[in-house]
């Protein structure tokens, strides 16, 4: 009888034991590979601008933490620098921003906050206008032109990661599952002349 409810448990918390792990497995390979799109290199008669948009980094989970009023923070990496053939590439600019979003539940808004226009507060109420907010940098001024020479080969890197979802008190030690909303893109590369 020992032996035959011995068996039983093993079974039993090997069958867990699969079906959490194809759980698992399933829902990561569905999960799309966040990205970078649009990316336009540009200039005005003073600055360098970069444009860019990041896809497929709103899933299921991350959706769920913002309407639930967690704090969410996107940030991208902009790096500027001139290619210089034999010898290691210059750097001209180094940089990161920030975007910033969380639900209000009491005045049903969004609340965004973007580095690169001061940290302004930005409240919108549709989802979708709050989505393009965090997920699009437009004219991001890279650097000054007086900056580069011209004649010379440039390229600008750029990526972007979710940060990790920071919870009130201790409640990390509870929801430890979190880590899986992070993203991060591979770094993408515009070369241009100047």
């Amino acid at each position: 009888m020992n032996i035959l409810s011995f068996m039983r448990r093993r079974l039993r918390t090997v069958t867990i034991v699969v079906v959490l792990t194809c759980l698992i497995l399933s829902t990561s390979a569905r999960a799309e590979k966040a990205g970078l799109t649009d990316i336009v290199v540009t200039n005005t008669m003073d600055h360098l601008l970069v444009y860019f948009s990041v896809t497929d980094c709103f899933t299921e989970d991350v959706v769920k933490a913002i309407e639930n009023g967690f704090n969410t923070t996107f940030t991208f990496f902009i790096k500027l620098y001139e290619v210089r053939g034999l010898w290691l590439d210059k750097e001209i600019a180094d940089f990161k921003v920030k975007h910033d979003i969380q639900y209000d539940n009491l005045k049903r808004v969004y609340n965004v906050r973007l580095s690169e226009r001061d940290n302004k507060l930005i409240s919108v109420k549709n989802f979708d206008e709050a989505k393009t907010l965090m997920s699009e940098i437009v004219g991001l001024e890279v650097c000054e032109l007086h900056r580069l020479r011209k004649g010379s080969r440039y390229k600008v890197s750029m990526m972007a990661e979710l940060d990790k979802i920071r919870l009130p008190l201790h409640l990390h030690y509870v929801f430890f599952f979190l880590s899986l909303w992070d993203f991060e893109t591979d770094w993408y590369t515009m070369d241009f002349k100047y």
